[in-house]
């Protein structure tokens, strides 16, 4: 099911829907353009989602965009419109998976310009170390990685998610699309009124007793028992062959994520090993900086893509 239109914003560049199926699932795309806007010098851009988000999230961002341009969006497995794989943990490998299959689906062996926020810059700085050669320029919107671990810790997280297995995992439901933006908008003070209004229902549907469910399967939220290895993202970042871009909001504060878990110290030095990295500060701003400054994102962007 489409979601309605918003009365309060008016997408510019309306998108295609594509439905592909994607090991064993049908994934669900946003398309703006068609692939006669895509070249050597311009090739598609790819924008991959963070977690708990949609595709939609990156619509005000692709409106403030001057040039045409090819730009695809998956939603990811068990996210959006994709549907979800009945399983009761979600492997970050998939993703990784799930990009390439789709990269070869649709656009079989041509590099693309990849941008990804939060989640979806873990997976597309992953992915450009792992398959350098696909990737043309690398745009990461808050991506920061997680903190490290031990093999100490994994006794204390197998027994959480061993735990976390024993009850259904649930979301809340809201009444109308009204509430769905209210919350978004406490989630974020400088969402503007009508991208929330537009977002919510995008972001929700309505269920059969008309409750507006979020589109994101539940076992997201549970623990996952494999262990992140800082060393291992580290080995993958040091590959990428493609000219990055560092893109973030001068109000976030990673301690709010993590606490002393992960210091800001431990991620400068992680980014320090960045090949061929340019860094831009949005303002004012916080983690969803495309919801934030859609204009000023696009702007940065394309300076960056159209660099010789």
């Amino acid at each position: 099911m489409q979601p309605p239109p918003s009365a309060s914003y008016l997408a510019r560049r309306p998108h295609q829907p594509v439905f592909r199926p994607v090991r064993g699932l049908r994934y669900h795309l946003r398309c703006w353009g068609d692939a006669s806007q895509a070249g050597p010098d311009r090739p598609p851009l790819v924008l991959l989602h963070g977690w708990m988000d949609v595709s939609a999230s990156f619509q005000f961002m692709v409106d403030a965009l001057q040039q045409p341009r090819y730009v695809l969006a998956p939603d990811w497995r068990g996210f959006g419109l994709t549907e979800r794989p009945g399983t009761d943990t979600y492997w970050f490998p998939d993703y990784l998976a799930d990009l390439e299959a789709l990269l070869d689906a649709l656009l079989p062996g041509q590099p693309v310009d990849l941008l990804g926020h939060s989640m979806g810059g873990n997976v597309a700085m992953l992915y450009a170390g792992i398959r350098p050669q696909r990737v043309r320029r690398l745009i990461n919107l808050e991506g920061f990685g997680l903190p490290d671990t031990t093999a100490d810790d994994a006794p204390r997280r197998y027994a959480r998610w061993l735990d976390e297995l024993k009850s259904p995992a649930e979301l809340r439901g809201y009444d109308s699309p009204a509430a769905v933006a209210e919350r978004l908008r406490r989630n974020n003070p400088l969402l503007r009124a009508d991208f929330a209004e537009w977002l919510a229902p995008h972001w929700a549907q309505p269920d059969e007793a008309g409750q507006w469910q979020i589109l994101g399967d539940p076992a997201h939220k549970r623990a996952n028992p494999v262990l992140y290895r800082k060393e291992e993202a580290l080995a993958c970042w040091r590959r990428i062959a493609a000219p990055v871009l560092w893109v973030e909001g001068d109000r976030t504060d990673v301690a709010r994520f993590w606490g002393d878990r992960y210091p800001r110290s431990d991620f400068e030095a992680r980014l320090a090993q960045v090949p061929r990295l340019q860094r831009q500060v949005l303002s004012p701003a916080g983690h969803m900086l495309h919801h934030d400054q859609p204009e000023a994102l696009a702007a940065r962007i394309e300076v960056f893509l159209n660099a010789p």
